[in-house]
């Protein structure tokens, strides 16, 4: 099994591939060279028996001083020529002359080449060129041996054997270091992720980022990247747990020992009974109200919200509408009207209950609460909800769209879960916006909701 999948690897797949690609090219070229050098040696053996024909014809040989003369001052190469002459005219003393050799090849009809015009094959000799021209009633026969053509053209070809060979056994070496390059850092980081998966907190490890090729070191980074936000959700979902079982605990251990206090004492002193009662309440409604908010982060976690055309300023007046009377401070509005954006009703709509809720927290009931919206300086709708509260801090400011996060000067003191102003700031995250906080002077806080422009 392990076999197969090495046989599969990328490293085997180049290696096969390239092998491949390159014994094919190297074979089409090698044969190409030797067409090419077979097929100029040819035509230099084709030049050089036209030259010695033509010689011939010019020589006019109709007897033995004309024949003699020929072959003594000829100047052109003709010791692998093999000459028949034939005299066909009337007063022709001698009607045949051969060149030395020429009847030892003529015992044996040559045979003739498929293909090739004019060349012949004799055994024993080897390739012959034939040519056959007659001029004043004499006929010449020429056949011209091409060993040394044929000599070069083995060398050609033992050489190319060669280099191809050569080609052959060093071509896996090299395809499989270039490989080994291109796939070791792959092999790294499948080993690592391997080794993250099995880890005990995968947060804490990074995939090796290698210097080139460029791809994967773009793929190592994209996957570390990943890893680094994967443990951050990691760490805040551990601290999530970790807050909500403590922010669970403690109504749940005020309700058991009400509940106690009532199953010991309840029937002797009949007074604590509607007072632990009424403990008990409070505690379960801030117990529902805190499962009621993790819920509804959860849900804001997952959520997916579809963004439409939204009339932004009657969605703000409806909320503040709603709000009205149901908390203590009065509100006041300065909204722009007629400004629409891509938003989502309900997300808005939570959003700014969240934030004023929050405001009607912190603040006097005299105080009013003032709710904005205008656009800025870029053309961006901004909504604000400014307080005359008691304010935050700069320390604060950092943390408080964290979840469970609350001043260590209002825990204990004002009821709230903390969760209120970070599911503002997903649901705003979810509808592309921003939530941002500020100093209001000369006392209280600004929240600033800054939606996409239209």
């Amino acid at each position: 099994m392990r076999r197969r999948l090495r046989s599969q690897s990328s490293a085997a797949i180049m290696l096969r591939s390239l092998t491949k690609l390159i014994a094919v090219v190297t074979v089409a070229l090698g044969l190409a060279i030797i067409l090419a050098v077979g097929q100029q040696l040819l035509a230099q053996v084709r030049t050089t028996t036209a030259h010695i024909s033509e010689s011939l014809r010019q020589a006019d040989i109709d007897g033995n001083d004309d024949w003699e003369t020929w072959r003594r001052n000829s100047t052109l190469d003709t010791s692998q020529s093999y000459v028949y002459v034939h005299n066909m005219r009337k007063d022709a003393k001698v009607t045949q002359y051969l060149s030395p050799n020429a009847d030892d090849v003529l015992e044996v009809e040559p045979i003739k080449v498929p293909l090739i015009a004019h060349l012949y094959y004799r055994p024993k000799i080897g390739f012959l060129y034939h040519r056959m021209v007659h001029a004043k009633g004499i006929y010449y026969t020429l056949w011209q041996n091409m060993a040394p053509q044929l000599s070069v053209l083995m060398l050609v070809v033992q050489v190319t054997v060669v280099l191809l060979v050569l080609t052959l056994v060093l071509t896996p070496f090299y395809i499989r270091r270039l490989t080994k390059r291109l796939t070791d850092p792959l092999t790294a980081l499948s080993q690592t992720t391997q080794a993250i998966a099995k880890a005990q907190e995968p947060g804490d490890l990074q995939l090796p980022v290698p210097k080139r090729p460029t791809e994967v070191t773009e793929l190592a980074g994209n996957f570390n990247a990943l890893l680094h936000q994967l443990a951050e959700r990691q760490a805040q979902q551990k601290l999530f747990v970790m807050n909500a079982a403590h922010e669970l605990r403690t109504p749940i251990a005020t309700i058991r020992s009400h509940a106690q206090l009532i199953e010991r004492h309840g029937v002797a002193h009949p007074e604590i009974v509607a007072k632990s009662v009424g403990y008990i309440t409070e505690e379960s409604r801030q117990m529902e109200q805190l499962i009621a908010e993790l819920l509804q982060l959860s849900r804001a976690d997952r959520l997916a919200l579809d963004l439409a055309d939204l009339d932004l300023s009657e969605a703000v007046a409806a909320t503040v509408q709603k709000l009205t009377g149901t908390i203590a401070q009065p509100i006041a509005t300065e909204i722009t009207p007629g400004l629409h954006v891509q938003g989502n009703a309900q997300a808005l709509d939570q959003i700014l209950v969240n934030l004023l809720t929050n405001a009607a927290k912190y603040s006097p009931q005299d105080a009013p609460i003032t709710v904005t919206l205008r656009l800025d300086a870029a053309g961006a709708p901004v909504v604000a909800v400014k307080d005359r509260g008691v304010g935050i801090s700069a320390a604060d400011k950092a943390h408080v769209f964290e979840r469970f996060y609350r001043s260590a000067d209002v825990r204990g003191t004002v009821a709230g879960t903390g969760l209120g102003l970070a599911i503002a700031a997903q649901l705003a995250k979810l509808t592309h916006a921003t939530l941002a906080v500020a100093d209001n002077q000369p006392r209280g806080t600004i929240f600033f909701l800054t939606l996409p422009k239209a």
